[in-house]
């Protein structure tokens, strides 16, 4: 894939981008609320795919939902294809981009009507623009079939007379009707074993490559991610810890919880599975942690951290990481054990060659 260095046209802007749900008062209690993303901001190039890496919870989805519009912000800005489409005129610059953006879904079974035959199904975008005859509306179905490795005949078929697979495929072929630029991948891949997911990933690199194709690709598994992303954002607690291109963040990780994350791959071989720096789950946001909102779960964590955040600063061309670890002017306890990132590169080259 063309490295990011290569795609400077920018398509997708996002700044200081927040989701904050207010929780249905119970009686007798206080309101309360919930930020599930926080001063979230990254660009997306023309061509280019950002793959948005977590734990389930950590506001990835929720992000995806709202750079297409699907749920509203509240607060900072959206800008796709030159629209802002957060604000007063949020809904008229939807409008205007709306053919342009689409969104795969991570259910193929719950994002298709079970009543609907699938050729109608991948045309549901192309009756509600308009301006087709029904020849050019068939001829556009049998194209997107051919597009997605399906036969022509399954057009007159139902979802539940295909495979996960099969129905991921119809869901991309959906989302490629209106011919789009910028597509947002909702872990696409993750309710599928690993033979379909290769296939789906391989189909959705070689659309990219037909096509020009930008994608927000979101996903937990850093294994799938490394084959299809330019470059990889890997997000904790509704913010964004750490973001680089591709090889920089699989070779030298900066932030204790992208290390965590890669030594999580698995590897066939339990002689040399690495074991947990990190326990416990990922903390409630209706009380997040003071400070750096990993510190908690971090082992190297001292008393900074806890009451300080960090922010996100540039450690090499393209790689930004939130950790005060990687400040010069940090003293931590001499007692810490740190983790260094060649044995971790090391460690994941063995598990991706097994």
């Amino acid at each position: 894939m063309t490295p990011d260095a290569t795609l400077p046209d920018t398509i997708v802007t996002v700044r200081d981008l927040e989701k904050t749900f207010a929780l249905k008062r119970q009686a007798g209690t206080p309101a309360r609320t919930l930020r599930a993303v926080r001063q979230v901001s990254f660009d997306i190039a023309r061509g280019e795919t950002l793959g948005l890496v977590g734990e389930s919870g950590s506001g990835k989805s929720t992000t995806g939902r709202m750079l297409v519009g699907l749920i509203p912000a509240t607060s900072g800005r959206v800008r796709l294809f030159d629209e802002e489409i957060t604000g007063t005129n949020a809904q008229q610059a939807l409008a205007r981009v709306r053919k342009r953006v689409q969104f795969v879904f991570q259910d193929p079974q719950g994002s298709l009507n079970p009543r609907m035959r699938i050729g109608d199904a991948i045309a549901e975008p192309i009756d509600v623009a308009g301006g087709r005859t029904r020849h050019d509306r068939q001829l556009r179905i049998q194209e997107l079939l051919d597009t997605v490795g399906l036969p022509r005949s399954c057009g007159d078929r139902f979802p539940h007379e295909f495979s996960g697979g099969q129905r991921q495929r119809i869901g991309i072929a959906r989302a490629l009707a209106l011919k789009p630029e910028f597509i947002v991948c909702d872990e696409p891949v993750s309710a599928l074993d690993v033979s379909l997911q290769a296939q789906v990933v391989n189909l959705l690199i070689d659309l990219q490559e037909a096509f020009g194709l930008s994608y927000l690709f979101i996903a937990h598994d850093l294994a799938v991610v490394r084959n299809i992303s330019h470059r990889v954002a890997v997000m904790y607690a509704g913010a964004i810890v750490e973001v680089a291109p591709r090889a920089a963040l699989y070779a030298t990780p900066k932030h204790p919880y992208t290390q965590t994350l890669l030594e999580a791959i698995p590897r066939p071989d339990p002689r040399h599975r690495l074991a947990a720096n990190v326990r416990g789950e990922l903390p409630s946001l209706l009380s997040p942690p003071t400070g750096c909102t990993f510190h908690t779960r971090c082992p190297h964590a001292f008393e900074r951290c806890r009451n300080e955040v960090p922010q996100l600063k540039a450690l090499a061309p393209g790689h930004e990481a939130a950790c005060h670890l990687n400040e010069p002017m940090t003293a931590p306890p001499a007692t810490a054990s740190f983790m260094t990132a060649a044995p971790i590169a090391a460690s994941l080259e063995d598990r991706l060659r097994d």
